[in-house]
């Protein structure tokens, strides 16, 4: 265990359920396993129920209140290191951190950090002592948008929390569906306006010709959200409505069971840089999740995860606009059951070797004795 002062997170709302507060449960826990449950503490935004799109909107009364917050905790706990797990916090972070005159760090995630920022937020995640990347892709996003200098920026990816392996599957919710006898094909994200670069339309104008040769076929699309009647629409309108099941939120029994069960999961998620509205997976947890269940993946060939999906390897990366290549992709890997096995296989292994929470706490570890032995003068 570490010898370092307190450390403390500062966090965005953690009421929605999305990547970035899934990331900051579980740096928390592997901070309190490094360096001591005592010496961490964790001040979220105080908002108590999200936006139905997942993204909550928040105000200034509500930003004085974390500040305040912030403030008050900073002040009875007197943290050795401050980090903000969004750059949206990152403004009282790096208060706090001349404040105090202890270092502040940011985590950087995806599509926050890859467009034009607003002054104080971009003055924060230049001016932070380090910067943490949940990706390469980000990395080099922050390094040339921003102009912060590459040593400042590390990456550390993205961990799998491997309790989703052992919860009992929930069977009969699958049979409730009609699925057990089935190609499964299975989509696992928001079904939000603002994210419909996910792919899910991609998949269905894929699926006609999918159909045509392995009849069987139905595609689970697991998530909610204001663009789910859009792409119920678009299913109709393609002639594939009965073979799309939108599932909605599911448990997490209900998600254990889609993984268990689904042939392929396929995600062609879009990356788009424009400064204004960026678009893309700043990593793509559920990847991991399907690959850690021993499934081959369909994902995009530009973008994060193209960083950790190896093509041919782990699945098949294809151009995530194309529903032609995503259909071929998913042809191949639904009628070569020998090359999906072991595609899948190669997968779980991957995703063991470099992804798990062992790993994940032990590429933290390192950081902090470094910051250690830069601050302190030992190790």
């Amino acid at each position: 265990m570490l010898l370092l002062p307190s450390v403390l997170i500062l966090a965005p709302p953690l009421s929605a359920a999305g990547g970035i507060q899934y990331y900051t449960h579980l740096l928390r826990q592997a901070l309190k396993d490094i360096v001591g449950a005592g010496r961490v503490m964790l001040y979220a935004v105080p908002v108590h129920r999200a936006a139905a799109d997942g993204h909550t909107r928040i105000g200034w009364t509500l930003r004085a209140r974390f500040l305040a917050g912030a403030l008050w905790r900073s002040l009875r706990h007197r943290p050795g290191l401050i980090i903000c797990t969004h750059v949206g916090v990152a403004p009282v972070g790096w208060l706090l951190g001349r404040l105090w005159r202890v270092p502040y760090w940011v985590v950087g995630h995806g599509v926050e950090v890859w467009g034009a920022l607003p002054r104080w937020k971009r003055k924060a995640l230049v001016e932070a002592d380090r910067v943490v990347a949940v990706s390469e892709f980000t990395k080099r996003r922050v390094v040339e948008r921003y102009r912060v200098s590459e040593d400042r920026v590390l990456v550390i990816p993205n961990t799998l929390d491997d309790r989703l392996l052992h919860i009992e599957p929930d069977k009969k919710w699958l049979e409730a569906w009609g699925l057990t006898n089935s190609h499964l094909l299975l989509t696992v994200g928001r079904l939000a306006s603002a994210e419909q670069y996910k792919g899910h339309d991609v998949v269905i104008r894929a699926l006609p010709h999918i159909l045509s040769l392995i009849p069987d076929t139905r595609y689970l699309i697991i998530g909610d959200g204001d663009d789910r009647e859009r792409l119920q629409r678009l299913a109709a309108a393609v002639g594939v409505a009965d073979c799309v099941i939108f599932a909605g939120r599911a448990s997490d029994a209900q998600l254990a069971a889609a993984y268990r069960a689904c042939d392929v999961f396929v995600m062609p998620a879009r990356t788009v840089l424009d400064d204004k509205d960026p678009k893309g997976e700043g990593f793509g947890i559920v990847f991991l999740e399907a690959m850690a269940f021993g499934k081959p993946v369909v994902g995009p060939k530009v973008g994060a995860p193209a960083e950790f999906i190896r093509h041919g390897e782990h699945g098949l990366l294809v151009d995530p606009s194309s529903p032609e290549e995503v259909a071929d992709a998913l042809v191949q890997l639904l009628t070569d059951r020998e090359q999906a096995r072991q595609m899948g296989e190669a997968a779980r292994t991957w995703v063991r070797q470099e992804f798990s929470q062992e790993k994940f706490q032990e590429r933290w570890m390192a950081l902090l004795s470094h910051q250690l032995t830069m601050s302190y003068g030992c190790g």
